[in-house]
C-alpha cells in the first residue's frame, strides 16, 4: 500500500515551468522547489540580475536553472532539453505558464473593436499561447513519453471557457475610452483544452499524463472601479481577503498546479481543474 504523505512530493523530479518569471509563474517556481523538485525555467531572454531578483536565495540551491530559449522557436526548445536532460534528469513534469495578452494600457488598435483587430495582434498572440504550447509539448512531452512518465500541464483561463464580459470594462468607456477585451486571447485559451484532451488521448498509453487548469484574474492592484465590476463575478468569500475584491493571488494558484504534477492525481488525465473563485459557476 503507498504511503500516502509520499503522494504530494516531487522529489528529485525534473519540472520545466514556461514564464517562469511572472507573477503566477515565479510562485510556480518556488512551489515546485519547495515539494523537492529541479525546476528548469524556461525564458526567451534571462539574465542572473533577473533570476536574482526574481527568485532570490533559491538560485543558490542548486535545484534552479534557468534556460534561454523561445517557446515559438523549436530549435531553441530542443537546445533547452538538451541542456536539462545533462544538469538533471530528464523531465517528468511540464507546466506550459508562457502567454500573451494585450494589457490594459496597449495601444488603442489592440483594444479596440473587434471589427478593427489587428490581423498581426492575433498571430502574435496565437503564436505564443498556441503554437508555443504545442511546441513545448513536442519537444518536453516526447521526452516523457520515451521515459514511460510524465505529467503536462497547460495553463487555461475563465477567457477560454467563456467570453470575456465586456461589461466589466463599461467604467471605461464611461469614460470616454473605446476599449473592448480584444478576442486573440481568449480564443487561445479555449484552443487549449482540445489540445490537452488529444494528448491525453495519444500519450496516455505511454505514462504520460495531459490536464489543464483554469484560472481567474490575478490581484494587481488593478483599477478600483475594474474590481468593484470584477467583485461581483465572484461568488467565494474569505476572510482577510476582502482587499483582492473577490481576486486570487498568485500563490492560490501553486496547490493546485503541484497537485496535477504530484502523484495524488495520478489517475487524472484529459481533465480540467478550475481554480476561479466560482467565477464559472455563476
Amino acid at each position: 500500500m503507498r504511503n500516502f504523505s509520499d503522494l504530494n512530493t516531487l522529489s528529485n523530479r525534473t519540472i520545466v515551468i514556461t514564464g517562469g518569471y511572472g507573477m503566477i509563474g515565479r510562485e510556480m517556481v518556488k512551489g515546485a522547489l519547495a515539494a523537492g523538485a529541479n525546476v528548469a525555467v524556461i525564458e526567451p531572454a534571462p539574465t542572473d540580475e533577473k533570476t536574482v531578483a526574481v527568485f532570490g536565495d533559491a538560485t543558490q540551491s542548486g535545484n534552479l536553472m534557468v534556460v534561454g530559449a523561445d517557446v515559438t522557436d523549436r530549435a531553441t526548445l530542443e537546445s533547452a532539453l538538451a541542456q536539462i536532460t545533462s544538469r538533471f534528469a530528464a523531465p517528468s513534469g511540464l507546466v506550459n505558464n508562457a502567454a500573451l495578452d494585450s494589457p490594459p494600457d496597449a495601444p488603442a488598435s489592440e483594444n479596440g473593436p473587434f471589427e478593427d483587430y489587428p490581423a498581426a495582434s492575433w498571430d502574435k498572440v496565437m503564436d505564443v499561447n498556441v503554437k508555443g504550447v504545442m511546441q513545448c509539448c513536442q519537444v518536453f512531452g516526447k521526452a516523457m513519453a520515451d521515459a514511460g512518465r510524465g505529467s503536462i500541464i497547460n495553463v487555461a483561463s475563465i477567457y477560454g471557457t467563456v467570453s470575456p464580459d465586456q461589461s466589466l470594462y463599461q467604467y471605461r468607456r464611461d469614460r470616454g475610452e473605446v476599449f473592448y477585451k480584444p478576442v486573440a486571447y481568449s480564443a487561445s485559451k479555449s484552443a487549449l483544452y482540445n489540445l490537452t484532451r488529444y494528448l491525453a488521448v495519444y500519450w496516455g498509453p505511454k505514462g504520460v499524463r495531459t490536464n489543464s487548469v483554469t484560472f481567474a484574474g490575478v490581484f494587481n492592484r488593478q483599477d478600483p472601479d475594474f474590481l468593484k465590476a470584477y467583485e461581483r463575478k465572484i461568488p467565494l468569500r474569505q476572510a482577510g481577503r476582502e482587499h483582492l475584491h473577490g481576486m486570487a493571488m498568485a500563490t492560490d494558484y501553486v496547490g493546485p498546479t503541484l497537485f496535477l504534477l504530484s502523484d495524488a492525481s495520478g489517475y487524472m488525465t484529459g481533465a480540467d481543474l478550475r481554480v476561479d473563485g466560482g467565477f464559472l459557476a455563476t
